[in-house]
């Protein structure tokens, strides 16, 4: 029995419920996702000042709906991570390189990015997401996590230093705006990295029956 419920029963009820709880965290996940990026979308905007510009593709296609994606796919990955894991779950640690590849995706995004430079930062993103979220993981060998987590933290900071150079001075880290803007950008990043942990992370183990003397039940975890 479990609170008073045939086992059986209570184990069916389970099973029903699982694609509800599924769904419901790859859902808050993308969710999630999409404040992240429609915030970030601010930061470019501070960035660009008055050469900033909105498009469908611009800030929908290359920014907010990879947001989401990013955001529903880290939330599969929490789902997973609760139930004990799958085979080959943590593949979705790639999950922030939408952001470097969904930029790409635009009509000669490439040649662009090859000879100006413009959408690197997108691929600076992915980079601290990747290594940021293995930084911070506490799995893995802890050299290589150091190294993710210098170079990560590396390409954050400079991101947050190349403000005013793109800017103008009215985004000087010693002017409020400009101080603003950079606690924006390097809270955001961070925020990305913890959320990038998620696939490295430990997996939830179930608790599963064991004896005691006296013949009584108790349960530990696996």
């Amino acid at each position: 029995m479990s609170d008073g419920i045939p086992v059986p029963a209570a184990r069916a009820r389970e099973k029903h419920r699982a694609p509800a709880q599924l769904t419901a965290i790859i859902a808050l996940g993308a969710l999630c996702g999409l404040a992240w990026a429609a915030g970030f979308r601010a930061y470019m905007v501070e960035l660009a000042g008055a050469a900033s510009a909105f498009s469908w593709w611009g800030t929908f296609g290359a920014v907010l709906l990879p947001g989401a994606l990013v955001g529903g796919l880290l939330g599969w990955a929490e789902a997973m991570r609760r139930d004990g894991g799958r085979r080959g779950w943590r593949w979705l640690a790639l999950a922030p390189l939408a952001f470097a590849i969904a930029p790409l995706l635009g009509p000669g995004a490439i040649v662009v990015l090859l000879t100006q430079g413009l959408g690197g930062g997108a691929i600076a993103v992915a980079l601290i997401g990747l290594g940021g979220g293995y930084a911070v993981s506490r799995r893995g060998p802890g050299w290589v996590r150091v190294l993710s987590g210098v170079v990560s933290a590396a390409l954050a900071v400079a991101l947050v230093l190349v403000t005013p150079a793109i800017g103008g001075s009215r985004l000087a880290l010693t002017e409020p705006r400009g101080a603003w803007v950079g606690a924006l950008a390097l809270s955001f990043l961070l925020l990305l990295a913890l959320a990038s942990s998620i696939p490295h992370r430990r997996v939830c183990t179930a608790a599963v029956p064991t004896s005691v003397p006296g013949g009584t039940t108790s349960r530990r975890a696996r």
